[in-house]
Parts: structure tokens; C-alpha cells; sequence
């Protein structure tokens, strides 16, 4: 037991003496303080693992931005503004948006017509259209759920499945998070310019907003352009900015040899993942008016046709801008041949 003692008195002492001889800044007396230390307090590796962790800068053979930092503190501080505030808080937000979907769809049910159905239908998104949109939206789902799963599945997952299936998981996960995160930042340089004009604001998309709460609760009829107030909304604040906020910080920690340093990589997955949980909250509330929270509403951007009734309705200045000529359906200018209206077949 004493020769064991003394082979790591000994580790100690080389550690510490290696340590001033590469600063130069060290005083002469560290190697006698720390062997006469040693001898009175064996084991005490303190002040030479303090030495390490202050941050000076020493000197290694291998160069590099960080080669010189031994041990990187902010290390621990990220690990608890992880486990900590962002998945406290994120996590929250997600179970929150949750609850007030199924809160107000269990009070009120889905926005319904007023008129049935008249069976004659419009063009509101052309196949190109579509096809992005769904490109962005598969995508979407894919790293919206492998990023939950790596955030939360420790303490969601892995006490019901087990160690085994969620290590397996979780690195399924992680390898379609690295590779579909660039046709997810592909769709939207599509999606942005492609619909950028119908999401401009105009004078009467303010009124939606002071009356949206009567769209929800009384299913009431606001007339709105291409796309209404709130889906303006989500694409700028959605659709554009925290995809910026997403795909920036994405990239930093998706491609470490551009030489960034684990502190600007720490910094980034903060911002990531705080954006993310941003993200995901106000996407399950486009998913859920798209699909059960407005009636007929899925039909839309599934199919690419609209029913008048439902295009009256909901989107009534566009609606008239088609009828009378104003403007194409949808997607500017209308090929050849492509049906504008169609009757229920």
C-alpha cells in the first residue's frame, strides 16, 4: 500500500513539475511546495489540478487553437445549462403547447364552415410547391424527433426501454440528424424566395390578428390573402428566422474542422437547442391547424386543390383576386393546360 501511495505521490509531483517547466509564469519554488505537500498531505492534488484548470495558457508539441488549454472549465457550465435550463424549460414549453392544443380542441373542436361544401375546387398549391414543402416538412419531423430523443430521452426513454434499445436509438438518431439536416436547410432557401411574396403584410392582416380569438372561438369568417395573418407569422418567425438561428449554430456543430473552438461549439448548441424547442412548439401549432384544427384544411397541401367554399371562407381577398383574374391560383403564372377550377368528381 505504501509503494502505491508513493507511485502516485510521485505522478503528482511529475504532473506539477511538468506543468511549470512548460509555464514559464510558475514559480521555482511549485516543485519543492508540492513534494513537501506530498509528504504531509499524500494524495492532496488540489493546487496542481487548480494550476490546470485556470485557464493559463501553457505549452504543447501539438498546435492547435486549443491544444494549450488542458482541462476546459466551461466544459461543466454548458453541461449544466443543459441539463438544466434548456431542458427544464424547453421541455416544459413542448408540454405546455401540447396541453393547449388538446385543451382547445377538446373545448371547441376543429374551425368548421359555415356552407357545405360546393364541390367545385381551386388550385392552391402547385406540385413544385408541394413537393417542397412536404421535402421540408418530412425533414423537419425527422430532426425534431432524433433532437428530442437525444435531449430528453435519457430521462424519458431509456428507464422504459432500456440501456441496449435506446443506445441503438439514440445513435439512429444522432446519424439521421447529421445527414437530413442539409435537405431541411435545402427546402427552405426554396420555400423562403418561393413564398416570400405571399407573406408580405398588408393593411388587412391586422384586423385578423385583433380578431383571431373569434376565429378560434367562434369559427368566425375573416377575410384574408393567399395565406392569413398567423401563417404569415410562422413564416417569417418560423420559417425564416429560426431556421436562420437553426441552420447557423447546425452547421457549427455539424462541421467542427472549420476549426471552432469548443467554446464557440458550446455557445452554438445553446442557441441550437433553445431554438429548437422554440421551433418545435410553434410547429406542432401549424401542424395542428393544418391538419385536425381546421376543417378541410389538410385537403389543401395534400391534394394542392381547395374547395371555394372553404377558399371563401378563410381566404376571401385571394379568393376574389382568382375568381375575377387578378391573379393566378397559386405559383404566379399557371402553365398551359394546367386546370385553374375543377368539379367534384
Amino acid at each position: 500500500m505504501r509503494r502505491f501511495l508513493g507511485f502516485l505521490a510521485g505522478v503528482s509531483l511529475f504532473a506539477a513539475g511538468s506543468a511549470v517547466a512548460q509555464n514559464p509564469e510558475q514559480p521555482a519554488a511549485g516543485p519543492q511546495a508540492e513534494q513537501q505537500r506530498q509528504q504531509t498531505q499524500p494524495l492532496n492534488n488540489a493546487p496542481v489540478w487548480r494550476d490546470v484548470r485556470s485557464g493559463q495558457q501553457n505549452t504543447t508539441t501539438v498546435i492547435g487553437r486549443e491544444t494549450s488549454v488542458l482541462v476546459n472549465s466551461a466544459g461543466d457550465t454548458w453541461r449544466r445549462v443543459r441539463n438544466g435550463p434548456v431542458t427544464f424549460y424547453g421541455g416544459w414549453l413542448l408540454v405546455l403547447a401540447v396541453l393547449a392544443m388538446a385543451a382547445l380542441f377538446s373545448a371547441k373542436g376543429p374551425v368548421k364552415l359555415h356552407e357545405p361544401l360546393s364541390g367545385r375546387k381551386m388550385l392552391r398549391f402547385t406540385f413544385f410547391e408541394r413537393t417542397v414543402h412536404w421535402s421540408a416538412a418530412i425533414s423537419f419531423c425527422i430532426l425534431g424527433l432524433s433532437g428530442l430523443i437525444m435531449l430528453f430521452g435519457k430521462h424519458v426513454l431509456l428507464p422504459v426501454i432500456g440501456y441496449t434499445l435506446f443506445a441503438w436509438l439514440t445513435l439512429l438518431g444522432k446519424n439521421l440528424h447529421n445527414f437530413i439536416a442539409p435537405l431541411f436547410i435545402a427546402s427552405v432557401l426554396v420555400m423562403v424566395p418561393m413564398w416570400l411574396r405571399d407573406n408580405l403584410f398588408k393593411a388587412y392582416d391586422w384586423q385578423w390578428f385583433r380578431r383571431a380569438w373569434a376565429f378560434f372561438a367562434r369559427s368566425e369568417h375573416i377575410p384574408s390573402g393567399r395565406f392569413n395573418a398567423g401563417e404569415k407569422a410562422w413564416f417569417w418567425g418560423g420559417v425564416l428566422l429560426l431556421s436562420i438561428a437553426m441552420a447557423w449554430s447546425g452547421v457549427v456543430l455539424l462541421f467542427p474542422n472549420f476549426d471552432q473552438t469548443r467554446g464557440t461549439m458550446q455557445v452554438a448548441w445553446i442557441w441550437h437547442a433553445s431554438a429548437a424547442m422554440l421551433y418545435i412548439a410553434a410547429a406542432l401549432g401549424h401542424i395542428y391547424m393544418g391538419t385536425i384544427g381546421v376543417q378541410h384544411s389538410y385537403e389543401n397541401m395534400r391534394h394542392g386543390y381547395a374547395d371555394e367554399t372553404w377558399a371563401k371562407e378563410h381566404h376571401e381577398i385571394w379568393y376574389r383576386e382568382v375568381k375575377s383574374g387578378e391573379r393566378a391560383p397559386a405559383g404566379g403564372a399557371v402553365p398551359a393546360g394546367a386546370p385553374h377550377m375543377k368539379e367534384k368528381s
